[in-house]
């Protein structure tokens, strides 16, 4: 019995009141400083506020397509999105089905009168900023059926457009070439007239 520890003692009982008052000062001298990569990273963000740069760029490196193919530039369209055109090196083939998270609309094919509600309905859906490509010679200006009494003689009748394509049926290399075109016209090299 005489091995046996008085827990409740008077000497216990100090000896742990001053190892608590030991350990609670080395842990106020010593504090734990956050990683040094998110500290100056948010030091960064805090000293300098977002540029027009910076907004241009990353606007110019996330373009989100809509793909919105009506006839049969929908067909050219779709080829795009094969292997031989590669459009995955550029980051073009994420091709969004719900235009709540697209900011480019294509529009490929001729446009009907009774679609121009839906057209002018999806555009306002999209995200903002948002821009329109116009593939094809019936999206262009109507094609072969600009004098038809339900064909739109171009998209630009209903939607501002930023690119437009040109061709019967235009190719796939166009629409690459496009997408490339309005990446430069919102990086600020090719001025907006």
């Amino acid at each position: 019995m005489s091995d046996e520890i008085d827990h409740d003692s008077p000497e216990f009982l100090n000896a742990r009141r001053e190892m608590d008052l030991l350990v609670a000062g080395s842990v106020s001298e010593k504090q734990a400083k956050p990683n040094v990569v998110f500290a100056k990273f948010a030091d960064l963000i805090k000293s300098m506020p977002p540029t027009k740069d910076a907004v241009r760029w990353s606007r110019k490196n996330s373009l989100w397509p809509l793909q919105f193919g009506l006839a049969c530039c929908a067909i050219e369209l779709m080829d795009f999105g094969a292997a031989r055109v590669d459009a995955e090196r550029k980051g073009y083939l994420l091709f969004r089905a719900t235009p709540r998270q697209c900011d480019v609309m294509l529009v490929a094919g001729w446009v009907t009168k009774s679609m121009v509600p839906e057209i002018k309905r999806l555009y306002e859906q999209m995200a903002e900023p948002r821009y329109v490509i116009a593939f094809g010679e019936c999206a262009t200006c109507g094609g072969p059926w600009w004098e038809s009494y339900n064909i739109v003689r171009g998209i630009d009748q209903v939607l501002p457009v930023d690119v437009y394509v040109a061709g019967c049926p235009p190719r796939p290399e166009n629409l690459f070439a496009a997408l490339i075109k309005l990446q430069n016209k919102l990086g600020g090299e090719i001025e907006d007239r």
